[in-house]
C-alpha cells in the first residue's frame, strides 16, 4: 500500500516486510477532515479517483495557492512571522557594500582594472563551485542553452571590466549614476530582441536617462571646451563616460538573456559562466597589455580582498531582496546606490559634484524609477487578472 505524508508518496512496507516499489502518485489536498496537520499518514488515492471530501479543500492565497496541509491557516499551523521592509533593507545593504566596494576600487594604486576583475571572477568561482556539486547543474548546462550562458558570461564580464574602469578614471558619483541607467537600455533592448511592449512612456524614460548621461559627460561640441568638476583630464573623463554606456548597455543585454533563458537554467550556472568566462578574458588581456603583476602595496592586496568580498556580499544581499519582496520596490530603493557615491565620493574622496552631475542624476533616477514603477504596476495589474 501506499501512504500519502507531507504532500509526497511513501512506500509501505508489504505483508512479508519487504518494500514494495510503487510509484509516485499524484499529490492530493487534504481536506479537514482527513487529518490535515497530524502528520499521520493516510491512504492515497489512486489515479482517477477522488479523495473522501475533497470539494472541501481550497487553496489559500497567502500561501501561494497551497492546499490546507501546508497553509499558513490550517487549524493548528503556525503563520511565519514576516517582517516588514526586510527586502527592503537588504537591498539598501547591497547598495552599501557595492558603494564601498566601488570606493576601495579608487583607492588602489597602480593596479588596473583588468587585474581587479580577474581576482573578483575568482571570488565569484569560489563561492559557485560547491553550489554546482551541490545541485548537480554540471558545468556546460543544457545543449541548447549553452550560446546563450556563453553570450551571457562574455558581455556580464565585459560590463564589469567596463565598470571598473570607468570608476578608475573618472569621479565615483559620474561612474554610478550612468551605469544607473540600465534598466532603461533593458526595456529598450527586451524590445528589439523578444518584441515586449515598448510604450510612450518607456520612450520618454529613455530620453531623461540619455539627457542625463550627456550632463553628466558635457561633451565639448554642447558645452564648449572649458569643462570644470572634472577628475584629470577631460579625455579620461570622455574615456570613462564611454566605458560606463558601454557597460550599461552590456549589463543590460545580460538581462535581455537571463529573460530569455528563462528557469531552465540555474542562476548558479549563470553565475558560473559570467566568472569563468570573465576571469579566462581577463587573463589574456592582462598578459597582452602587459599588466599583470601583484599589488606591491600591502594595502592594496588588502583592499583587493574587501573589494572581492563586498561585491559578494552586495550580490547576496540583492538576491535574498528579491526573493521576498516585489522586483518594483527593490529597482527603486537601489537608487541608494547614487546617494552613497556621492555621499562617499564627498566624505573620502574630497571631489564635491557640480551641479552638472547632480541635474544628470536627477534625470537617470527619475528614469530609471519611473522604469520600475510601471513595470511593477504592470505586474500587479497581471497578477490581479489572472486571479479573476
Amino acid at each position: 500500500m501506499v501512504l500519502c505524508q507531507d504532500g509526497e508518496a511513501v512506500a509501505a512496507p508489504a505483508a512479508d516486510g519487504k518494500e514494495l516499489e510503487v510509484p509516485l502518485s499524484r499529490e492530493v489536498p487534504l481536506s479537514r477532515e482527513d487529518g490535515a496537520g497530524t502528520g499521520q499518514p493516510r491512504p492515497c488515492p489512486a489515479p482517477g479517483i477522488e479523495a473522501a471530501g475533497a470539494e472541501e479543500s481550497r487553496a489559500c492565497g497567502c500561501c501561494s495557492g497551497l492546499s490546507w496541509p501546508r497553509c499558513c491557516e490550517a487549524p493548528g499551523a503556525k503563520k511565519k512571522a514576516s517582517c516588514p521592509g526586510l527586502g527592503l533593507f537588504y537591498t539598501v545593504l547591497s547598495a552599501f557594500l557595492f558603494s564601498v566596494a566601488s570606493l576601495f576600487l579608487k583607492k588602489i594604486e597602480d593596479v588596473h582594472s583588468v587585474e581587479v576583475s580577474a581576482i573578483r571572477c575568482v571570488f565569484q568561482m569560489a563561492f559557485v563551485l560547491p553550489g554546482l556539486i551541490y545541485y548537480k547543474t554540471g558545468f556546460l548546462g543544457p545543449k541548447g542553452k549553452r550560446i546563450f550562458l556563453f553570450f551571457r558570461g562574455l558581455l556580464g564580464s565585459s560590463a564589469m571590466i567596463l565598470l571598473y574602469y570607468a570608476f578608475q578614471v573618472m569621479p565615483l558619483a559620474d561612474a554610478t549614476v550612468i551605469t544607473f541607467s540600465s534598466p532603461v537600455f533593458t526595456s529598450l533592448l527586451a524590445w528589439i530582441f523578444l518584441k515586449e511592449k515598448y510604450s510612450i512612456w518607456d520612450l520618454l524614460f529613455t530620453l531623461f536617462a540619455i539627457t542625463g548621461v550627456i550632463l553628466i559627460a558635457r561633451p565639448p561640441f554642447l558645452f564648449g571646451s572649458n569643462v570644470t568638476g572634472i577628475e584629470g583630464s577631460y579625455t579620461d573623463h570622455l574615456k570613462g563616460t564611454i566605458a560606463a554606456i558601454t557597460s550599461t548597455i552590456s549589463g543590460a543585454s545580460t538581462f535581455v538573456i537571463i529573460r530569455k533563458v528563462g528557469k531552465s537554467v540555474h542562476y548558479f550556472l549563470s553565475i558560473w559562466y559570467y566568472a569563468v568566462i570573465g576571469l579566462i578574458g581577463c587573463v589574456i588581456a592582462l598578459f597582452v597589455m602587459n599588466e599583470w603583476r601583484l599589488p606591491y602595496c600591502g594595502k592594496d592586496r588588502v583592499l583587493l580582498i574587501l573589494i572581492g568580498l563586498l561585491g559578494l556580499g552586495g550580490q547576496i544581499f540583492l538576491t535574498k531582496a528579491l526573493q521576498i519582496e516585489k522586483a518594483g520596490p527593490v529597482s527603486i530603493m537601489k537608487t541608494m546606490d547614487v546617494v552613497f557615491a556621492f555621499i562617499l565620493q564627498i566624505l573620502f574622496l574630497n571631489h564635491l559634484p557640480t551641479w552638472w552631475t547632480v541635474g544628470g542624476a536627477l534625470c537617470v533616477v527619475a528614469s530609471s524609477s519611473g522604469t520600475a514603477i510601471r513595470k511593477w504596476r504592470q505586474s500587479l495589474k497581471k497578477a490581479k487578472e489572472n486571479e479573476i
